[in-house]
């Protein structure tokens, strides 16, 4: 009997951690576009000439809403008291339609519109979003692939931007430039 009552308070105090009753970070983290469409600008499409943006798979890696530091090809770690408010696959996805909407001037949907119209789509997989604690960067990685009428298209693209320390007060806004960086270079390649 005892050994049981050992496991139960054992198995609640891990649901606690689980649910906040462990260390929760001072500050959560989000990405925000650096460029954003003034507030009550309609736009409108014809037939076909939207583009909707999917959230990127993400490794298992990224699915959590810790930031990971890629120690080596084959080890990661997180780095402590680092938190986003959501796994970055949304997040990443709202800069990426925030910033095309703005640099090309085209109706940009969210998954969740896309039977409004299904036009151009944009897909890909958040390959790395994290530090490079060996080069002191933050480095993202993402690999899109757009559908369009004439066919599919596939591109990479990474952007790394220098970090002074391994910090979340450091790393968390590194991340949201090279985020930033990325989405600038999609949104290019889109408007082709």
């Amino acid at each position: 009997m005892r050994k049981i009552k050992i496991a139960t308070v054992s198995a609640v105090f891990a649901l606690s951690a689980c649910f906040g009753g462990a260390s929760v970070p001072d500050q959560l983290f989000t990405l925000t576009p650096t460029q954003t469409r003034p507030a009550e600008t309609p736009q409108t499409a014809g037939a076909g000439a939207a583009i909707t943006v999917v959230d990127p798979n993400v490794p298992q890696a990224l699915r959590t809403t810790r930031i990971p530091a890629y120690v080596s090809e084959t080890s990661i770690q997180y780095l402590e008291d680092a938190a986003w408010v959501e796994n970055p696959a949304p997040m990443f996805a709202r800069v990426l339609a925030e910033t095309i909407a703005v640099r090309t001037g085209r109706v940009v949907l969210d998954n969740r519109q896309y039977t409004h119209d299904p036009g151009t789509r944009l897909t890909g997989q958040l390959i790395r979003f994290g530090l490079d604690p060996a080069a002191m960067e933050a480095v993202a990685v993402y690999d899109a692939a757009i559908t369009r009428p004439s066919g599919v298209s596939t591109n990479r693209f990474e952007a790394r931007v220098a970090v002074t320390a391994d910090t979340p007060a450091a790393v968390a806004p590194a991340l949201n430039q090279a985020a930033n960086r990325i989405a600038e270079q999609v949104a290019a390649w889109v408007a082709q």
